[in-house]
């Protein structure tokens, strides 16, 4: 079965970048990728990650 994530560049734009890992959390996904990892520092990145329960992907 395929996995897919969501790109949080392309949904969820009515949210801040932050907010977005919540959003793809609630909508059901596992992982996450942007393309842009300068949005946020890497720290809060690695604890929205570990909050949400989500994994990067790329």
């Amino acid at each position: 079965m395929p996995r897919f994530s969501a790109n949080l560049g392309f949904l969820f734009q009515e949210v801040g970048f932050l907010d977005r890992f919540e959003a793809a959390a609630r909508a059901g996904f596992r992982g996450v990728e942007h393309g842009s990892p300068y949005e946020a520092p890497p720290e809060s990145i690695a604890a929205r990650l570990r909050s949400c329960g989500l994994e990067q992907a790329l």
